[in-house]
């Protein structure tokens, strides 16, 4: 199998106001989302357990049925297309191997469901094999290996047969924090080495910020944002992608039109009021705790209206002031985001619901 760009023709997939609605829940699973996702690209779905991301995910692969919308594929409407004619492979968190088929045969499985030759499929699996690194497993069982090797594996067996785009369900989600990492890695890689359409379905925010061109963040069944990371971090569109993503200092009302929102990394404390730089904004605050995180600590802070809120300082920079010590939190303007509430459900996803009963 080739791991290069040219042999794999990356394909785009528009969502186009989707929206899902299972009898008797009280709001759409999904409400009028539409996405344009580009050939190549590697896209996370995040957000909440329950926010819709698995059930859109679900509907492009032919899983779930739509209520209304259509899901195409390089400009063909694929909505109603049965989910083995869609060419799409799929990774879910539950490795899902044959436990009686050697490493080899799991890979192998669905090229020779598509009829291919022999020798094309050993040909196609030690490609496979390559591009997870488990050459020297290929005549193992699945018991026999760990749950990381397990879930290369799975990945292998889903872009066998180069299919239009890989889905991925919360695929790291069984694995530890170390061996999440290195598989973050390893997926990072084969999307770089195939150059294929990837979308990936997480909750965690350190997942999603590392691994993607693009994160739409999902909320109560509605796209809050879409964005590349450091869009969504650095400025969110609405408090609920402020506080999800990461720690923020909120400031209710402090922009007239929304909150303010400030990253801790970018709050400044100082106990002298003339240390502050000009033009900065300042809040009066009171040190609760600084607790000390490896590579940096994270300085607790109460403001002055009774809100909470933390700045963040590198590991060996002295520290400002000690717990109960009163200080000025300061930031430059361009390093805060004005923010509204949420994005609510549309007023057609509202009518599906309405129509459903």
């Amino acid at each position: 199998m080739s791991t290069h760009n040219e042999d794999h023709a990356s394909h785009g997939i528009r969502i186009d106001e989707v929206t899902k609605v299972f009898p008797g829940l009280p709001r759409p699973a999904v409400a009028d989302v539409s996405l344009d996702i580009a050939p190549g690209e590697f896209m996370t779905f995040l957000g909440p357990s329950g926010s819709g991301k698995t059930t859109m995910l679900s509907m492009i692969a032919g899983f779930t049925s739509l209520t209304r919308g259509t899901i195409s594929v390089d400009g063909k409407d694929i909505s109603r297309v049965k989910p083995h004619r869609r060419d799409l492979g799929v990774v879910f968190q539950q490795y899902a191997l044959f436990p009686h088929l050697s490493v080899r045969k799991n890979i192998a499985f669905p090229l020779q469901q598509r009829g291919l030759a022999k020798a094309e499929i050993a040909e196609k699996v030690r490609g496979a094999l390559r591009l997870v690194h488990l050459e020297d497993f290929a005549d193992r069982l699945p018991k026999q290996l760990s749950g990381g090797q397990q879930q290369r594996v799975a990945l292998a067996r889903a872009v066998v047969y180069q299919p239009r785009a890989l889905l991925m369900d919360e695929p790291l989600g069984a694995l530890d924090k170390n061996l999440r990492g290195q598989l973050q890695r390893e997926i990072a890689r084969m999307h770089r080495e195939l150059g294929m359409t990837f979308i990936f379905v997480t909750h965690d925010q350190e997942e999603a910020l590392t691994l993607s061109d693009r994160i739409a963040v999902f909320n109560d069944g509605v796209v809050q944002q879409v964005g590349t990371p450091a869009e969504l971090y650095e400025r969110p569109a609405t408090l609920f992608v402020a506080r999800f993503l990461g720690e923020s200092n909120v400031f209710p009302g402090s922009a007239g039109d929304g909150d303010v929102v400030v990253r801790p990394e970018r709050i400044e404390l100082h106990t002298d009021p003339g240390a502050v730089p000009v033009g900065h904004e300042r809040r009066a605050a009171t040190v609760t705790d600084v607790v000390y995180v490896g590579n940096h600590n994270r300085i607790g802070l109460r403001f002055d209206d009774d809100a909470t809120g933390s700045a963040m300082y590198l590991a060996g920079m002295p520290l400002p002031a000690a717990p109960g010590q009163p200080v000025l939190a300061c930031w430059h303007p361009r390093h805060q985001a004005v923010v509204g509430e949420q994005v609510a459900g549309s007023p057609a996803a509202a009518e599906t619901v309405r129509a459903a009963r």
